[in-house]
């Protein structure tokens, strides 16, 4: 049996066991998120009864991971003393989010139960902007100064005693918290005691300020590999650093984000579950991009029947419009996505446009190259049974549908990756240079461009 097998055996078990007592030695052996997730599963009243019987910090590494619904019901339904020992166990990000989630008289309420360094920490943190550097900071990390031994390091980390994963780097200041650099742990240890930190310091390093964007930071800590990065005030002081788990939790949120506006949905004002969230909420997040392009899309109509003689003449035609429509949006959304991921991910920006667009309409030619010979084949094949134009041979029409084909491709593929550079520089997001507008556009552009070949290849030529 795997481990996740054993996992939802004991999870099962759990949630049809009249007491739950028996089960904390083994949940008291597992990893904390895994326990999480276990208890999640539980009834309010049950999972209050479970928690209780886990030290406060284990309590408080648990719930870290319980999201801000079940920690704000143990807030009022936990005694204040336990709760705020289990809170003072929590992550200090966490922590703050929690605090600034409260109402003032809540906050309140809470503080006299902390302890004073907890108390000015979770205030501190919660002042920043959510969003911000300063607002996903934690202050779990050691401080020493350039002037200490490796030894004295060593005991001055053990008094700031971090969390393990948190203790890689150590981060040199001076008396006044400006930072000077970083050691590592095993440079700390690899060293004599008497060798002193400024000999191995490392003075160079990567930083984020307090009021950066939190994707910026996380985009850093990716670039260069960090398990953690320092986060410094405008006077250089250190005051917190973003974790490597921290960052990917950020990535993960903007990367949903982005494919929310990219699909043509409004994002939420706050994160949500699928199931959680009403039928309501999900109409009033998807209507306006979708009554706006269905409104817009009333001009496909219009070309259709602008060229209502030319289907009556050349009624085969009217057999592949829906592949020159599915085609067209599939190249278009394609090519946006490859350039919005390339503009977040910094690989490139608005001053490389003229690339950009290069290298496209390269790749659309080719695309639309090759899709034109597969579509001309189709047409052989499809059309082999149906009744073509006097005057004109089926592989007249394949060639003439082939040829729109490749048209219509090369086109999508520049409406595609040319839309969101066109938004960007405007100012706004990219992202909302969504796949519905885009399909849309190709739309409309796809059979002018049909038509219009067939007008020229049928009537002219």
């Amino acid at each position: 049996m795997s481990e996740i097998d054993e996992i939802n055996t004991l999870k099962e078990d759990i949630l049809q066991a009249p007491d739950i007592k028996p089960f904390i030695p083994i949940l008291q052996k597992m990893p904390t998120v895994e326990v999480a997730e276990i208890l999640w599963e539980l009834t309010d009243d049950k999972l209050l009864e479970a928690l209780l019987l886990f030290r406060p910090d284990q309590q408080g590494a648990i719930v870290n991971d319980l999201g801000f619904e079940t920690q704000y019901f143990l807030f009022q339904n936990m005694n204040r003393r336990q709760f705020a020992e289990m809170f003072e166990n929590m992550d200090s990000a966490t922590r703050a989010d929690f605090y600034r989630e409260l109402s003032k008289k809540e906050q309140i309420n809470l503080l006299p139960y902390l302890t004073k360094k907890v108390r000015e920490d979770v205030i501190h943190l919660s002042s920043y902007e959510p969003e911000s550097a300063g607002g996903i900071m934690s202050t779990d990390f050691a401080t020493v100064l350039e002037n200490m031994t490796c030894a004295q390091a060593i005991e001055k980390v053990r008094q700031d005693a971090p969390s393990k994963k948190m203790v890689y780097y150590i981060y040199v200041v001076d008396e006044d918290m400006v930072m000077k650099g970083f050691v590592t742990l095993k440079r700390l240890i690899m060293h004599s005691a008497e060798t002193k930190i400024s000999e191995i310091l490392i003075r160079e390093y990567v930083y984020a300020t307090v009021d950066e964007d939190q994707e910026s930071v996380a985009l850093k800590v990716d670039k260069y590999d960090l398990v953690a990065i320092p986060v410094l005030n405008d006077e250089s002081r250190l005051v917190g650093i973003v974790t490597h788990d921290e960052a990917i939790e950020i990535m993960r949120a903007e990367a949903t984000e982005d494919i929310e506006k990219f699909m043509g949905l409004t994002p939420s004002d706050e994160e949500a579950d699928y199931l959680d969230d009403s039928v309501k909420r999900h109409y009033s997040k998807r209507i306006i991009w979708l009554a706006s392009l269905a409104a817009l899309s009333i001009f496909s109509g219009i070309i259709v029947q602008r060229f209502e003689d030319m289907l009556a003449q050349v009624m085969i035609l009217t057999l592949f419009m829906p592949m020159m429509t599915a085609t067209g949006g599939n190249t278009g959304s394609q090519a946006a996505t490859v350039v919005i991921t390339a503009l977040s991910l910094g690989q490139v920006t608005l001053k490389n446009w003229l690339q950009i667009v290069f290298k496209e309409s390269r790749v659309g030619m080719l695309l639309g190259l090759s899709l034109g010979l597969l579509t001309y084949v189709n047409v052989v094949i499809i059309g082999w049974n149906s009744t073509t134009p006097e005057d004109y041979t089926l592989f007249y029409v394949a060639m003439v549908v082939g040829i729109a084909m490749t048209i219509q491709v090369f086109s999508a593929t520049l409406i595609g990756s040319g839309l969101p550079l066109f938004v960007k520089r405007l100012g706004g997001d990219p992202t909302v240079a969504a796949s519905p507008a885009i399909t849309t556009f190709v739309d409309i552009t796809g059979l002018l461009i049909y038509f219009g070949t067939a007008t020229i290849f049928f009537t002219f030529i």
